[in-house]
């Protein structure tokens, strides 16, 4: 979960509160910072992910790619995950999610003031990620790159999931055949899915 410049989202740009909705911070609220259209994935949606992640999520090592608000992070922390590590290029969106992590004693938390797609690039990863989050900006259609660096990387373990977010309006991307499809929706303006390596 990156950023949207809009109309609708205008409130949200002068910063706001995050619900974390599951797990051993359920109902805790964390402020997140007033960077220009900063958009945290919403609670309903989030839910639904969680969901399709049942029996997924912990223990997993995961990576949360524009990371934002560090919702996704945050949450997966909160229902077990074993590692996260959090890709933020907004320096104090970045600085707020390691925050979080000191506030919630999260040690298991890694956050990186980074561009996503150069780390990814960089393939400096020592341990493959079994759940990505792939949140780009709106504006931008990143997730076909994303998904292509994590092959290219070796990112992945052997059974990851893969979860896309994106404006609707945007063509549905397109993967390697090897990325297949297990769940999609659309609420609103979003577009979300769930992909597995096959």
């Amino acid at each position: 979960m990156n950023t949207r410049k809009s109309s609708h989202n205008a409130k949200r740009d002068a910063g706001g509160k995050l619900r974390i909705i599951g797990g051993q911070w359920r109902g805790r609220q964390l402020q997140f910072p007033a960077v220009e259209g900063l958009r945290p994935t919403g609670d309903r949606i989030r839910e639904t992910v969680f969901n399709w992640l049942t029996g997924y999520t912990a223990h997993a090592r995961c990576l949360d790619v524009f990371s934002g608000s560090g919702a996704m992070a945050l949450e997966a922390l909160s229902r077990g995950a074993a590692h996260v590590t959090a890709l933020e290029l907004d320096r104090s969106a970045a600085q707020t999610i390691q925050q979080h992590g000191k506030t919630l004693a999260a040690s298991n938390l890694t956050v990186h003031n980074v561009n996503s797609l150069d780390w990814l690039k960089a393939g400096n990863n020592a341990e493959p990620f079994d759940i990505v989050f792939i949140d780009p900006p709106f504006a931008a259609e990143l997730a076909e790159q994303c998904v292509a660096l994590l092959l290219q990387g070796n990112w992945l373990s052997p059974e990851a999931w893969i979860y896309v977010e994106a404006d609707r309006k945007l063509a549905k991307p397109e993967f390697a055949e090897n990325i297949v499809e297990h769940r999609y929706k659309e609420s609103g303006q979003v577009r979300y899915g769930l992909y597995y390596l096959s």
